[in-house]
């Protein structure tokens, strides 16, 4: 088992990384919370099919729980799921001493953080994560949900008081979802730990979980990349928003499939963009021909769905977070380890997305 600490000047907290955590979460949870007055649990409905009887023995030797099972995927985010869990938490009587566990994948998540950051102006939560794609978005403290107009429109920073990461519940995941995860995991190489990026590409060209010590590390390397960032810009001010490289176009993908295509999978695409743009721009140590090659190999689609159009996608991009008066702020490569934002108007973009196949 390993630990990360996210350690800043207003809060720090934990990160468990390991398999068959159960016993250890609910004895940190029980030494942590000893006056919590009541649990809600929120999950989706794969993992309480799955996972939630088990989980919920294991919690009630400490104490019994509320449970809130959810939609899957991005149909959590939605403003009525979220009205819905605020209604479970104020019927059962939780409060300012209460704690929200979220049980699941990155939606579940980033609902359960935003339930717990506006239930009674705020009430502790801590995060569950069982997905690969949760490594990324269960540390750091954002959370939302999705708006019809944009994804992640409505929500607050606010940091959990612990994350434990549970290996095993890696095995039941669908191929997809593995490789939505591993887009992340990519992600947090090239723009921070360029022998994490060498690892993966000369040991990964299938997206299994036999070696779950294997896993263990390279994960804790993935999100160490994270936290050093989180710990010196908490709310995306300046370099957390490299965090979000891949993602604008990705999110904007996203949002015109209405999420039939995964977030991880989006970014990979956003990535291979920014790729692009990074090496007209500039002089790449890595070769994105190489690059491409290894993520088709791994299974990913590269390019931008062809009923998805350039006026389309620039209109998303305009609302994305990082747009500033108008200009869409992009998150590019120097090399790698070297990201940067750059301003970008309309016309470039334009003008990159043709090159990048988009019409």
């Amino acid at each position: 088992m390993r630990k990360v600490r996210v350690q800043t000047d207003t809060f720090q907290y934990d990160i468990w990384i390991g398999t068959n955590l159960t016993d250890t979460i609910v004895e940190d949870m029980a030494s942590k919370f000893a006056d919590v007055t009541k649990i809600m649990v929120i999950c989706d409905q794969t993992i309480a099919s799955l996972y939630l009887d088990p989980f919920v023995a294991s919690l009630k030797k400490w104490k019994e729980p509320i449970c809130k099972t959810v939609p899957n995927g991005e149909e959590a985010k939605s403003l009525a799921v979220y009205q819905d869990c605020m209604e479970t938490a104020i019927k059962g009587e939780l409060d300012r001493h209460s704690l929200i566990v979220a049980f699941g994948g990155g939606a579940v998540g980033d609902l359960a953080g935003f339930v717990a950051a506006t239930f009674m102006r705020g009430i502790p939560y801590v995060q569950v994560p069982t997905t690969l794609l949760a490594h990324d978005s269960a540390v750091g403290g954002k959370t939302a949900v999705n708006h019809p107009l944009g994804k992640n429109m409505i929500g607050a920073f606010h940091q959990p008081k612990a994350v434990y990461y549970d290996l095993q519940y890696l095995h039941t995941l669908p191929k997809r979802e593995r490789l939505s995860g591993f887009a992340e995991l990519i992600k947090h190489g090239l723009i921070g730990n360029r022998e994490l990026l060498n690892q993966l590409i000369s040991r990964i060209n299938e997206v299994d979980f036999d070696d779950l010590l294997f896993w263990e590390q390279v994960l804790e390397q993935g999100i160490k990349v994270k936290v050093k960032i989180v710990e010196q810009d908490t709310k995306e001010q300046n370099i957390r928003a490299f965090l979000n490289f891949g993602h604008t176009l990705g999110h904007a993908i996203e949002n015109l499939s209405h999420y039939s295509i995964s977030h991880g999978e989006c970014v990979l695409i956003g990535m291979h963009f920014a790729l692009l743009i990074s090496e007209m721009k500039n002089s790449l140590s890595v070769s994105r021909a190489a690059l491409t090659e290894w993520f088709c190999r791994l299974g990913y689609s590269i390019e931008v769905p062809d009923y998805m159009s350039i006026e389309q996608i620039m209109e998303q991009m305009r609302r994305d977070k990082k747009t500033i008066g108008g200009a869409i702020q992009y998150v590019l490569l120097k090399d790698i380890e070297l990201p940067y934002a750059a301003k970008l108007q309309d016309e470039e973009l334009v003008f990159y997305l043709k090159e990048f196949g988009v019409s």
